[in-house]
C-alpha cells in the first residue's frame, strides 16, 4: 500500500485506492492534468470571449446570462449558487447586466423579500446566441477527434468529475457538526 499522505483537503473523503500517477520527484508541472485542463479551460474561455465581443458580453456575463435563459436559475441567489459566486459578486454582475438593459429585477408578488430575475427582450436574444458559440468554439478545439475519441474524452473527464465531487462532499460526520 501506498504510505503518500493524501492533501488535507481530502481527510474526511470517503477511503479510496488514491491513483499514483505522480511523484514529488521528478513532477512536472505542464505534464499534469490540472495544469492541461486548466490551460484548456483559460484558451476555451478567451475564445468564447472573443466571440461574444459584438454582443457585449464578458465571460463572466455570459454563464448568468445562459442559466437565466435556459431556467437554471430565476433568483439571485439561485443564480449565485449555479455560477458559484458569492451573494455580492452576483449582485455586482447583475448590476452590470442591467445597466446594459439585458435583464431586470422583478420583486415577487408573493414574498417582498424574494426579486426574481428575467431577461429582457435584448438580453433573450443576446443569450439565444450563446448555445451556438459555445459550440462553435468547443468544436474548434475538438479539430481531429472523431466521434469516439469525444464520447471517450467525455467519459474521461466525467468519472474525474465524479470522483473529485466525491472527494470534496461533505460527510455525515461533517454534515451533523454543522
Amino acid at each position: 500500500m501506498d504510505s503518500t499522505p493524501r492533501s488535507e483537503i481530502f481527510d474526511d473523503a470517503p477511503a479510496a485506492t488514491p491513483a499514483n500517477f505522480y511523484r514529488a520527484e521528478g513532477y512536472t508541472p505542464n505534464d499534469s492534468v490540472g495544469y492541461l485542463m486548466r490551460r484548456i479551460i483559460s484558451l476555451l474561455a478567451l475564445g468564447v470571449e472573443r466571440e461574444l465581443e459584438p454582443t457585449g458580453l464578458t465571460n463572466a456575463q455570459w454563464v448568468p446570462m445562459l442559466k437565466l435563459y435556459t431556467g437554471c436559475a430565476s433568483t439571485a441567489a439561485e443564480l449565485a449558487r449555479q455560477c458559484n459566486l458569492d451573494a455580492g459578486s452576483m449582485t455586482r454582475l447583475l448590476d452590470r447586466l442591467e445597466a446594459k438593459e439585458l435583464c431586470r429585477r422583478i420583486r415577487s408578488s408573493e414574498d417582498r423579500r424574494v426579486v426574481n430575475l428575467e431577461l429582457t427582450d435584448a438580453g433573450h436574444a443576446a443569450a439565444q446566441e450563446i448555445p451556438a458559440i459555445l459550440c462553435n468554439v468547443q468544436n474548434a478545439l475538438l479539430a481531429g477527434f472523431s466521434a469516439e475519441e469525444w464520447a471517450t474524452l467525455k467519459s474521461y473527464l466525467r468519472r474525474m468529475l465524479d470522483t473529485a465531487q466525491t472527494l470534496h462532499a461533505p460527510t455525515e460526520k461533517n454534515d451533523k457538526e454543522n
